[in-house]
């Protein structure tokens, strides 16, 4: 019953004046752009991404025009099965070189003659590229196009012998490609739509910037029969009138090259605003690599991307995916989280990764060099999620939560960002995501370390990469400088090794020099450290920001810590570091870089924490020095 519907439809759009079909082309366009707002966004997003440097009256201008072509396109496909050839010759033709070249190319002889391989490219239009039997002034022995049947094998069989019915025999790419290879021997025609969302059964390439996968099979076949390659499309110069075009692609002679080259003039062909806006804008050519399950991943049947970078004389990727990362809010795991986000941008060299933080950790992630840029978190105030509603602009396009709040959920879902990754505890609710990493009730999170968990979690959406726990900053460290002590810890106090244990320290060390470092907060502390002891400490508690506060610790030897952000910064710096623990759990927070770490709990403690440091005494602490 549908598909006799679709008939008639297509008789009637036939019948329909051409001015009709295109005010009903505005207007079912315009209802579209409002009323479809998955792909409106798709349409914005693909355009922001590929023209980032033109401005958005020029990126909403181009996705109405896009719209308009789209529809106008669907009504010339229904209506074609019922085209009389007179109004075929009326509405295309084909160029005047084109028309030459075949000529041309049809005199040579019988040795000179060379099978084609042409290219199609998603174009406004581009179903009448079946025309090229009928609008030939040359017969070529054989014309085939390779297309993916439909699933309805009635609608298959019409569509077969509709598009056909002037010479052009479609090919299904699963039963019907040992017949394109005969075609091909015989020096005819072979035509291939060519995708950049070619699956797993493409190549990874680059288009417009962005990895996506392509199809190889043009260059297959062009280098196989020693075929002409050669692009053939429309250029639409008003409603239902298009002249068709043909150009040689220059290539390097291996498929490889052909791959590359067929993406490179496409690029360089959308530069005309014409055909730019003709393409097919509405449709996600990055698809396959933006799959939830390989986000975090490269992967297709073959990587070109080395060869490409070579062909396009580039040192790096381009990054085009817009990766967003929402930070913890504690320091220790921010920088724990920092190995894992080095494992990102090695699975995924063509992500622009954006680290979202509070404001006092945002110059310190700038040093670390993990990501392209660092923004800090805006003010917590009555306008705190507006900031977040303006994201959308910018279409990111993974959104990665280290948090566990609904705050952070929301700030995600107001960025319509289409995917937002995060973990999922079972007495836990995240509907503002869209993916969810579920915990297993059989992890015990007090057994395993947190970054286990995260690794889990960004492996369950692909990352393949190990954390990278090299230090971070590149300072050069000293093994002659003083001994640092940090005795705070902001968000407990039962994590502070007492003060008196400190002083003891210190009064074991005569001839060492020490400094004692921390926030604001630890301010008290460290005075009451400091007070009556010699010159030999020096107390710079509550004066250093925090990347001043680094660059003391990469001063220091060696650090003395309680389970603090302290701890894991100087641990990511390289610093050898004692790490104080007794209440708190090593085995989950424990520093994760791979510089020199000395655990010190209470004697009796076990070793997943629980004791109290009040036992951990100063003279085993000293004995751990050495």
């Amino acid at each position: 019953m549908l598909f006799s519907l679709l008939k008639f439809i297509g008789w009637i759009t036939a019948l329909t004046p051409e001015w009709m079909l295109h005010a009903l082309t505005i207007i079912v366009a315009e209802i579209l752009l409002w009323g479809a707002p998955k792909r409106r966004r798709l349409i914005l997003s693909n355009l922001h991404h590929a023209y980032p440097g033109k401005p958005p009256i020029w990126h909403r201008t181009m996705a109405r025009t896009c719209l308009r072509r789209l529809i106008e396109t669907g009504f010339l496909s229904l209506a074609t099965p019922y085209l009389s050839e007179s109004r075929i010759r009326t509405i295309a033709q084909l160029s005047p070189g084109y028309k030459t070249w075949l000529t041309q190319n049809s005199a040579k002889s019988g040795e000179e003659q060379k099978p084609i391989v042409y290219v199609g490219m998603h174009l406004a239009l581009w179903e009448s590229l079946t025309w090229l039997p009928f609008l030939s002034p040359v017969k070529i022995p054989e014309y085939g196009i390779i297309f993916r049947p439909l699933d309805n094998p009635k609608a298959d069989d019409y569509v077969r012998s509709t598009r056909g019915r002037f010479g052009m025999k479609l090919l299904s790419r699963k039963e019907g490609f040992a017949q394109a290879l005969k075609i091909l021997r015989d020096k005819g025609c072979i035509g291939i739509l060519i995708d950049q969302n070619a699956g797993m059964q493409g190549a990874l390439t680059t288009f417009l910037g962005r990895v996506c996968s392509t199809t190889e099979l043009p260059g297959v076949l062009a280098t196989k029969f020693n075929a002409d390659l050669r692009t053939f499309y429309p250029r639409r110069t008003g409603f239902w009138r298009a002249t068709f075009d043909s150009v040689e692609i220059s290539h390097d002679g291996t498929s490889q090259g052909i791959t590359v080259a067929i993406n490179q003039w496409l690029e360089k062909a959308l530069e005309d605003e014409t055909l730019c806006a003709a393409w097919l804008w509405g449709h996600d050519r990055w698809r396959h690599q933006d799959m939830p399950s390989k986000r975090l991943r490269l992967e297709s049947k073959r990587d070109l991307l080395r060869e490409e970078l070579k062909l396009r004389n580039l040192v790096a990727l381009p990054h085009k995916t817009r990766l967003w990362i929402r930070m913890p809010n504690w320091l220790g795991d921010v920088v724990m989280a920092l190995p894992l986000i080095r494992a990102i941008r090695k699975a995924r060299p063509d992500a622009e990764i954006h680290l979202l933080a509070k404001g006092a950790f945002a110059h310190l992630l700038d040093k670390a060099g993990c990501a392209d840029y660092v923004h800090a978190l805006p003010k917590r105030d009555f306008f705190y999620f507006r900031s977040f509603w303006r994201l959308r602009k910018t279409y990111p396009d993974v959104w990665i939560c280290f948090t566990n709040s609904l705050r952070g959920d929301i700030e995600a879902w107001l960025t319509r960002c289409p995917q937002r990754f995060g973990i999922k505890r079972n007495s836990k609710v995240r509907p503002c995501l869209t993916h969810t990493y579920n915990l297993a009730s059989s992890f015990d999170e007090a057994k395993h370390h947190q970054t286990e968990l995260w690794n889990n979690f960004l492996t369950h959406f692909g990352l393949l990469e190990s954390p990278i726990t090299t230090p971070l900053f590149n300072y050069t460290l000293s093994a002659t400088g003083p001994i640092a002590l940090l005795p705070g810890s902001e968000n407990s106090p039962q994590k502070r090794w007492p003060v008196e244990h400190f002083r003891k320290l210190i009064s074991l060390r005569p001839n060492e020099q020490f400094v004692i470092l921390g926030t604001k907060a630890d301010t008290i502390i460290a005075d009451q450290i400091a007070s009556t002891l010699g010159d030999n400490v020096i107390n710079l508690c509550g004066k250093t920001d925090l990347l001043s506060f680094a660059d003391e610790l990469a001063k220091c030897r060696l650090v003395i810590t309680n389970d603090s952000g302290g701890l894991h910064l100087a641990n990511a710096i390289g610093v050898p570091v004692i790490g104080l623990f007794g209440p708190t759990n090593p085995v989950r927070t424990g520093p994760v870089f791979s510089s020199k770490f000395i655990l010190a709990q209470p004697d009796g403690c076990p070793f997943t924490g629980g004791g109290d440091l009040e036992n951990l005494t100063p003279v085993k602490v000293n004995e751990l020095i050495g």
